[in-house]
């Protein structure tokens, strides 16, 4: 017999009071903007998120995203030393004032990437790992859409206009998470506010981040502007254990930049609170077993569960769980067989797997009878009611 998705609980979770009155909606002046609570993978914030847009030069973070690659495979270390082009040294805009002379290390260039905005450093990342500008475009494109940010594209290292330099603002939000969580040993660098190379550029030497120096846990990440793309921010903050990353995009001044962005931190950390509603292992349901050596076997929580909430819930929120009943043995401890559904108010439902709390053997001749006598009974019950 075909399993049926079955409603089994319709309950609520206990927490812990929740006392603050506070609004979950969010309206930026921000053209396009991604937010998401990184310690729960939650997405708070999502407008024309997934539009590639002209990044300027927040796309530099996938040519630093290159460069922690190669410092991970061991290609380059900290000390090694570029080489400067004649093209990188000729870049306008924002730059380290690199000349033809210069060896930069591997650590120069970080920080002339992040901190001045180098235009020229990340010249010499990308002829440095790829031989030309051109061919480290191409690979950062096929590496974007390996890591899923599918709505990016690359023609250059240092977000110079181009009509083929796009990235989304959800894209930028996947990288600056990966940047966070997978090189934490140079995340550092980000939080740095001030590095001049040689003395050579006094008044481009203070990070543009206008979030780091107001003291809300801001350490993260790179501004960006062009007249075309307006100004933009990737912004990351750490509270109290929780960590907030965002996106924004097409804004009119540096003031609106920093503004907004410090409006989002805010809004985050205070409209949001983080709750622990699940243990591993405790049992929501159970169903039964068909052919097994049990009649019926439990459904439990895989992993702890933390859920963030908008601060206006009430103490309890509506939780329902689904499974297949009944369910044909054998069966594996751990086997995903249902989903619990949490509801939370203006946001997307949080759907947790349940799995089998034990495992279950085939029966032998007394299970198989008494399964077939069950389904007998179903059957007659099914005929009567249709007639």
């Amino acid at each position: 017999m075909r399993p049926t998705f079955l409603s089994a609980l319709a309950g609520a979770l206990a927490l812990m009071a929740l006392s603050v009155p506070a609004e979950a909606s969010f309206e930026t002046r921000a053209g396009a903007a991604y937010v998401v609570d990184q310690t729960t993978g939650t997405v708070l914030l999502s407008k024309n998120a997934d539009q590639p847009v002209p990044p300027a030069s927040m796309s530099k973070l996938m040519t630093l995203n290159m460069l922690f690659e190669a410092l991970r495979d061991g290609r380059v270390t900290l000390e090694t030393q570029f080489s400067v082009s004649a093209k990188a040294m000729s870049m306008g805009g924002s730059t380290m004032f690199l000349n033809e002379r210069d060896r930069p290390t591997v650590e120069d260039l970080i920080q002339g990437i992040i901190v001045q905005s180098g235009n020229d450093a990340c010249v010499v990342v990308a002829e440095g790992l790829a031989g030309t500008e051109e061919a480290f475009a191409r690979l950062m494109t096929e590496r974007a859409h390996a890591l899923g940010m599918t709505n990016s594209t690359f023609a250059n290292a240092s977000g110079w206009p181009h009509p083929n330099q796009r990235m989304s603002m959800h894209d930028l939000g996947i990288l600056a998470m990966r940047l966070i969580d997978e090189f934490p040993e140079y995340y550092g660098f980000f939080g740095e506010r001030e590095y001049d190379y040689d003395g050579r550029a006094p008044q481009n030497r203070f990070n543009r981040n206008p979030l780091l120096k107001l003291g809300i846990g801001a350490d993260g990440l790179k501004t960006g502007h062009t007249q075309e793309a307006g100004y933009g921010l990737v912004g990351s903050a750490l509270q109290n254990g929780r960590r907030v990353t965002f996106v924004i995009s097409g804004l009119e001044s540096t003031e609106q930049r920093a503004e907004e962005g410090e409006r989002i931190i805010n809004w985050a950390f205070r409209q949001f609170v983080q709750r622990g509603v699940l243990r591993r292992g405790e049992r929501l349901a159970e169903t039964d077993v068909w052919m097994g050596e049990i009649e019926k076997v439990g459904l439990v929580a895989k992993d702890d569960l933390e859920v963030l909430l908008p601060a206006v819930v009430r103490d309890t929120v509506d939780a329902e769980v689904h499974f297949h009943d009944p369910v044909l043995a054998p069966i594996e401890a751990g086997q995903e067989l249902g989903e619990l559904v949490i509801q939370r108010p203006d946001m997307e439902p949080l759907r947790v797997p349940l799995v089998a709390e034990r495992e279950v053997a085939r029966g032998g001749f007394v299970p198989r009878l008494r399964t077939a006598t069950e389904v007998f009974l179903r059957w007659a019950e099914k005929k009567a009611a249709d007639l």
